[in-house]
């Protein structure tokens, strides 16, 4: 009895096959580094209450060495630009239109307000302290908006310059930012008290004011419950500005670039595209929570992989190299951030 002979093989699925297959070992044992120290940041962050990003770049920072191995480097690349890129993008299923309808106008005038002059404020006080305007829109912009995530948001839409000297800005803005937000999310609440903020004039300072979305809430919700569901109402609608402020970093680094050896990046990152569909989709269509908050938890564990894959890359030593101007620089930022709208808020509120 005679069997049919099997088919011959098909050289483009098999060469397609193998070269997923390379891909995957070559990107495997640097993308998996991240993923660990992502993991052990989390667990930390939930038995001992530290920030989970702030524990993530400091462990990565502690094994630079692996990124000097050429067998993970091409996978911490991976994780610091593709993966960072998803995080952000799957951001926009947490922001709508509507929000921008519930807090009234003036408060809404307030808020983009305070952004762009946050940022003007960071290009100003970078030039004249020598630090530049590049630095000055990377913190303004992370001080403005949200914090780490607004950092690399501005980080990744300037692709054409990935370079050492970048990578050390982007951790030393992720340090800053996340270590002013904790202290602001303690002093905080009690400036406001201090200020004679009612309860809804507070949530709405702390979501104006701090950095980082957990340690927004963990402010209002120390104060009330409607002053921390107005404290992180407010600060989804600083994260409604990544978009454009992403937009400006990208086309004011396209007409900077002269060389032309150095890439440009896109006049409209791809990333910020996903952001805009998913916050129109979000806006257009009851998006049921449980998929929410499963982007939303995506989000966080990809951002947390991204900025531990950006700790491994950087030598904490020229980290600390960028000096006391900068550090300045991001409280300066902080300060005119909090002042501002305080003294908004004490107009429209006496």
């Amino acid at each position: 009895m005679s069997y049919p002979s099997p088919p011959p093989p098909d050289p483009a699925r098999d060469g397609s096959s193998v070269a997923v297959v390379q891909r995957w070992n070559t990107l495997f044992p640097g993308a998996s580094v991240p993923v660990l120290i992502a993991l052990a940041s989390a667990f930390l962050s939930e038995h001992y209450g530290a920030p989970a990003m702030l524990l993530a770049i400091l462990i990565g920072l502690a094994l630079h060495f692996l990124a000097e191995d050429p067998r993970t480097s091409e996978g911490l690349d991976f994780a610091s630009r593709t993966i960072l890129r998803l995080g952000i993008a799957l951001l926009g299923l947490r922001v709508s239109v509507a929000m921008f309808a519930e807090l009234g106008p003036a408060v809404i005038v307030m808020i983009v307000s305070a952004v762009i002059l946050t940022i003007l404020f960071g290009l100003i006080a970078s030039r004249l302290s020598g630090q530049g305007s590049g630095f000055g829109f990377l913190t303004g912009g992370a001080v403005a908006i949200c914090g780490a995530s607004a950092a690399m948001a501005i980080f990744a839409a300037l692709g054409g310059q990935r370079d050492k000297e970048a990578d050390q800005q982007m951790v030393f803005t992720v340090i800053g930012v996340t270590m002013l937000s904790t202290l602001a999310m303690i002093f905080y609440p009690l400036l406001a008290s201090f200020a004679g903020l009612d309860g809804h004039a507070t949530g709405i300072f702390l979501g104006a004011t701090i950095h980082d979305v957990a340690q927004v809430a963990g402010a209002g919700f120390s104060v009330s419950v409607p002053a921390g569901e107005t404290a992180v109402f407010v600060k989804l609608i600083r994260v409604t500005m990544l978009a454009p402020v992403v937009l400006v970093a990208a086309l004011a680094f396209r007409r900077s670039i002269t060389d032309g050896s150095l890439q440009k990046p896109p006049l409209l990152p791809g990333f910020v595209v996903a952001f805009l569909v998913l916050a129109t989709l979000n806006s257009l269509v009851t998006i049921p929570p449980v998929i929410g908050d499963i982007a939303g938890s995506l989000s966080r564990w990809a951002l947390l992989v991204a900025i531990a894959a950006i700790g491994v890359k950087t030598s904490l030593p020229d980290v600390f190299r960028i000096g006391g101007r900068a550090i300045s620089l991001l409280v300066a930022e902080t300060a005119f951030l909090a002042l501002l709208v305080l003294g908004v808020l004490l107009f429209l509120h006496p």
